[in-house]
Order: C-alpha cells, then structure tokens, then sequence
C-alpha cells in the first residue's frame, strides 16, 4: 500500500495491525447487532411479534447504548483502549449469546439492553486508538478502514445467520455468532500496545505518529464537561441527532422491507444483503481514501472533510428514489448508494473528532455525540415501527433519510467555519 511509504517504512505496519484489530472488532460488533434484524420473520412468527414489538426491543438496544456512549467515553479516556475494549467485547459477547435463552418481548429487550451497553465502547474506543496511532493525514483513511468492519459484518452476518438458523434454528444463530467476541479477546491481547509502550515501535516511528501534537496542541488536557464550552460540541451533536437512525434503520429493517416488498424468503437475502453492504465498505473507505488524499494533495484538512461530506450527502440522495422502484435489483442499488453515503459521512464525521479535539478527550466525544445520536436512533426506532403500524408505507421514512446528509453539511458548514483544533 502506498500509505506506508513514509519516514518510518520499516515499523509503519504497526499501524496498519491496530487497524486490522478494530477492523474485526467493528465487524463482530455489527454481526452481533444485526442477527436480530436478519431472524426477525423467523422470531416473529414464533413469539409472535407485532411491529411496535419489535420497535420496542430495538429502542431498547438504541437507550442502553446511549446511555453507555456517556459513560464508556470517559472510561476509556481513563482507562486506555486495550483494557476497554476487553471488558466491553466481553459484555457484548455474553449479551449476544443470552439472546438464545430470551423467551418473550421483555426478556428480548432485556439482553439487547446489556448489548447495547456493550457494544456502546466499540466506536469511541476505536477513534481514540486512530488518534493515537495515526497522524492526521491519515486518520481518514484508517477511519474508514476499520469502519468498513461496520458493512463486512452486515454482509456475513445473512450468511453465517442463515446457514445456521435453516440447520440448527434460531436460538444457535446467536449463541455461535456471541460467541466470536472471546477469539478476538485473545488476539487483542497478545497483539495491542499503545505506540508509546509498542515494544517494536522506533524513536522514529512515534514521531511521525506524533507529528501533529506541537502544532495544534494535542497534548493540551481538557475536562469532559469543558467539551459543552465549545459550538463545534453542538454542531457535531446535532449531525449525529439528525442522521445516525438512517443508518440503523437500513440495518435493521432492510430484511423485512425486502421480505414483504419483494417476496423474498431469508436465504434470497443474502445476496441483495451482501450487494448492500459491500457497495456500503467501499463508500466508507472511499470516502476516507478521498479525504486524506485531499490533504496529502495540499488541500486544508477543512477543505478536505467537508468537501468529502458534501460529497457523501449527494451519494445518499437517491435514498428517495426507493418506494417508486419495481424490481428488486433497482432497490438493492438504490439501499447501496444510501448506506454508502452514510458510511462515506461516517468515516469523517469520525475523524472530524480527531481533527478538533486533543487526544485526552477524543473517546470522551466520540462518546457524548454517540449518545445524542443513539437517542434519536432509540426515538426513531419507535417512530418507524408506528408509521409502519399505522400506513404500511415506508415512502414517508425514506424521503426523510435522503435529505438529512444535506442538512448534515449545511451544519458542519454553518456552525464550524474552519475544521481545526479547539484553543482556549
């Protein structure tokens, strides 16, 4: 990869291993998450759920994980990231596998309230080890990479589900998908370092890790409640408010929409899932691939990301297109390119943190708009599951998710002049 080629060629592929670590954690993050939505004709039918039902549990998951954004953000900052992450893969790993012994309604959104606590640590952990491992320059691109675990999980998370459920049923689709959380603990433990501690890590190598720190003062310590002090708080609040249920409600309805629109049964998902998902990954690190290459081209990291994010809202537009298209290809295409436009904006969404914020307080942030975002994915998850209750229509919802990306930007826009590190 030409990434590598820098003044620390040699021991630059450290950096690229952390990535592949968080790579498979957002992956077993994402499979864990989207077995429910992939079962649900299955579960459905048995336990006999309504649509508010399954809203409902949804919303669940979409409470606990906010209310776990809030308090993993400032663990982890205490903490560090390698003992975060354990404790919160193992959490998560065990609250999947608890779903096999849930029984009704209650009992479901019981465990996918443990799941959501859990889960809760993935993102602020991982942009906190890119803002330690990486300059800025490359943090887009790094972003994007273990952000694309987010889309690989939702593509094999349709194959291994299903091949498990149609030969051993339901409940063992989420004792064995539970239980790939303890295989990654095992590597996460031999294999992360922070770079200072990094026993193979050279004098060299942390340097250009560490580029940016004398220039946009990254080693200045600020509290989390100082984080409310500053506009580009709210401003990327807001964005995350407005937009982080699209990508939840792709995720978690996609199934049933395709199932009772286009009559296909749960093996006939697969391929349209993995179509999806797979267009998705590569918007995540495209659009993080185009980002950084602004940069590196001589383009202001502002220019860069909002550009790229501008960019990522008219790749989401088509999402409107969707309820007047016949045939089932034409939707799975149209799905793609709205969930790519998401994972593009994600990617510097993520980053933009990195770009404002010291390290001390990045997880700390990360974690505080996750929060915001999870409570307007745990009152949209209701909202959808009463429209759908009540029309039967899913036109009103995706009109909506195809314009949020641009007002999206017109706040990055408006609200942040300039993309640049926050000064008392």
């Amino acid at each position: 990869m030409q990434i590598l080629r820098n003044p620390a060629q040699k021991t630059g592929s450290y950096r690229w291993w952390m990535v592949v670590l968080l790579f498979f954690a957002t992956t077993i993050n994402y499979i864990d998450r989207q077995v429910i939505g992939i079962l649900k004709p299955f579960i459905s039918d048995d336990l006999g759920w309504s649509e508010v039902d399954y809203g409902l549990i949804i919303t669940a998951f979409q409470i606990a994980y906010a209310v776990g954004l809030i308090l993993t953000g400032p663990f982890l900052d205490k903490l560090g990231t390698k003992a975060g992450y354990i404790w919160a893969m193992i959490v998560w790993s065990i609250a999947g596998i608890a779903h096999a012994a849930a029984r009704g309604v209650g009992s479901f959104a019981l465990v996918r309230f443990v799941l959501g606590l859990g889960e809760s640590a993935n993102f602020p952990a991982a942009v906190k080890s890119v803002s330690e491992w990486f300059p800025k320059k490359e943090r887009a691109f790094a972003t994007g990479l273990f952000n694309s675990g987010s889309t690989i999980g939702a593509i094999v998370a349709p194959v291994i589900v299903s091949g498990i459920t149609i030969t051993l049923g339901w409940r063992l689709a989420f004792i064995i998908t539970g239980a790939f959380g303890f295989v990654w603990i095992i590597c996460w433990l031999i294999f992360y370092h922070h770079p200072a501690k990094h026993p193979g890590l050279s004098k060299k190598e942390l340097d250009y890790i560490n580029q940016d720190d004398a220039e946009n003062g990254s080693a200045k310590k600020i509290s989390w409640l100082q984080l409310f002090r500053y506009k580009q708080t709210a401003a990327l609040c807001a964005t995350r408010f407005i937009s982080d249920w699209v990508w939840w409600f792709f995720l978690f309805w996609t199934p049933d929409y395709l199932a009772k629109t286009q009559g296909i049964n749960i093996t006939e998902l697969v391929l349209p899932l993995i179509i999806i998902y797979t267009i998705s990954s590569v918007g995540g690190i495209g659009g993080g691939w185009i980002s950084s290459r602004f940069i590196k081209s001589g383009k202001t990291i502002d220019y860069a990301r909002k550009t790229t994010i501008l960019l990522s809202a008219f790749l989401a537009l088509p999402i409107l297109l969707i309820p007047w298209t016949e045939g089932l290809w034409a939707a799975v295409l149209l799905i793609a390119l709205g969930t790519s436009g998401h994972q593009s904006w994600a990617s510097n969404m993520f980053t933009v943190i990195s770009d404002i914020y010291p390290k001390n307080i990045v997880g700390s942030m990360v974690g505080l708009s996750g929060f915001v975002g999870a409570v307007g994915g745990a009152l949209s998850a209701s909202f959808v599951g009463i429209i759908l209750e009540i029309t039967h229509s899913y036109s009103p919802i995706f009109i909506i998710a195809s314009l949020v990306y641009l007002l999206n930007w017109l706040i990055i826009k408006i609200f942040i002049p300039s993309i640049e590190p926050i000064r008392n």
